[in-house]
């Protein structure tokens, strides 16, 4: 009955959100209620569980998602974000259009919301369609892949971040598998449009350019721009950090409790490394205003955004609470250790959230969530496995993007594909990278055991 009551809670929760249009907040937590009511939890035992889940969860990685937010906000307002798909484009070869706008939403979207990158590399992405003489269809769905995969899978986009931190891995850890399982399926993107996409005509000179969800379309006419490595710094620093102070630790180099390895772990740590990276954004526009970090500029309007994810994300941390301390995990583990499923579970449920709901970042919470109690049933108890559930998770939240994602209409619209076109070469795109992805997460599982 436990069991059953799960499955009814997550297709309750999935029907408060698209049918009802209850925002995901309530949505967690009216079925985290629901749910601990209905197997007999007590009242005080609820009302500790709703407590200890969010604000465990949000003391975690509260800080860590609203870094991340404003360090992407910084690169997409000071034109950074567009310094560094030109300086991939140099580096691929203008001539190699798709491959270009793939390993451009790769590195964008690492930062930045698949949304706003998708909209803020349009331009550039039509012009250099134009001059290639190619259909947009196969360098749109390149970039769209690209943008996904990413955003999915490599902190400090918030949904792996706040899978990561349900399910206490390392992020030294999930940074570089989140690296390498996106890259292997960007590789299976690209083939994807290059081979299937690119038979479907879409002329770049149409004028689809349709504002999505009151979003304004973003160009390229920056008044001034930071050159390509002052705008990789707040990327790319943190992350060195944060994988630096596992490698050091790992290897012993530094003495421990030394000043040197004291002061390396200090900032290594992600809420640390992560600050660091904004003070760095500081240095992107060409003169710092205080309207740029005021509470009605670029910062607050980013806070906004913000707080969004952190509601989520805290009713996430609510759902996983109940469930654990309502007994279901151990009887929903000791009938999933007769199945031989481990590492493919989370990518199931992923994959399930996703395609019913429509939202990854929901998709990520949610899942780390349920999948938290039940991760020694399933024998992943390393860090090493932690960091690839939250891989696996991710991958399952890109399978697939449909009409009920903000993202398949931004593509679609902003491209000038009807909803058929999006069908045949958004989502079959996401399912291909999503399962190619999950694919390079088990057998990095397979290696690293």
């Amino acid at each position: 009955m436990s069991i059953l009551l799960l499955l009814l809670s997550i297709v309750g929760l999935v029907l408060l959100i698209i049918k009802v249009k209850l925002h995901p907040f309530f949505a967690l937590l009216l079925v985290s209620i629901c749910f601990a009511l209905l197997s007999g939890m007590s009242g005080d035992l609820i009302i500790t569980s709703i407590q200890n889940g969010f604000g465990s969860t949000l003391g975690k990685i509260g800080l860590v998602i609203i870094m991340g937010v404003v360090i992407g906000a910084f690169l997409e307002n000071t034109g950074a974000a567009m310094s560094l798909a030109e300086g991939v484009l140099n580096f691929v070869g203008k001539q190699n259009v798709i491959i270009a706008m793939g390993v451009v939403g790769y590195i964008i979207s690492i930062p930045v919301f698949g949304d706003s990158g998708f909209l803020l590399m349009n331009s550039l992405n039509r012009n250099l369609t134009k001059k290639a003489g190619i259909s947009l269809a196969a360098t749109a769905i390149a970039l769209a892949l690209g943008l996904i995969l990413t955003h999915n899978l490599v902190p400090p986009t918030p949904g792996p971040i706040a899978a990561a931190a349900t399910l206490n891995a390392d992020l030294a850890l999930v940074i570089p598998f989140g690296l390498i399982t996106a890259a292997v399926g960007l590789v299976a993107g690209l083939v994807f449009a290059k081979f299937y996409a690119s038979k479907t005509y879409i002329d770049p000179d149409n004028n689809a350019l349709v504002p999505v969800d009151n979003m304004i379309l973003t160009n390229s006419n920056f008044a001034y721009r930071p050159g390509f490595f002052l705008s990789s710094l707040p990327i790319l620093v943190p992350i060195i950090l944060i994988v630096g102070k596992s490698v050091l630790k790992a290897t012993n180099f530094l003495q421990e409790g030394s000043f040197l390895a004291s002061t390396l772990n200090f900032m290594g740590e992600s809420v640390i490394a992560l600050l660091i990276g904004v003070f760095l954004c500081l240095l992107l526009p060409e003169k710092l205003h205080k309207d740029m970090i005021s509470s009605d500029g670029w910062i607050g309007k980013c806070f906004k955004d913000a707080a969004s994810i952190l509601l989520i994300t805290g009713a996430g941390g609510i759902f996983g609470t109940v469930l654990k301390d309502s007994g279901v995990a151990d009887q929903l583990g000791a009938h999933l250790s007769t199945y031989n499923i481990g590492i493919f579970l989370p990518f199931i449920l992923g994959a399930a959230l996703k395609s019913s709901q429509g939202s990854s970042t929901v998709a990520l919470i949610t899942v780390a969530s349920i999948i938290l109690p039940l991760m020694p049933i399933l024998n992943l108890v390393s860090e090493t496995d932690k960091a690839l559930a939250v891989t696996a998770i991710g991958s399952g939240a890109l399978v697939v993007c449909h009409a009920n994602d903000s993202f398949f209409w931004v593509v679609t619209q902003m491209s000038g594909m009807n909803v058929k076109q999006g069908y045949q070469l958004l989502s079959l795109g996401t399912l291909i990278v999503g399962c190619t992805s999950m694919v390079a997460t088990y057998i990095l599982f397979v290696i690293l055991h």
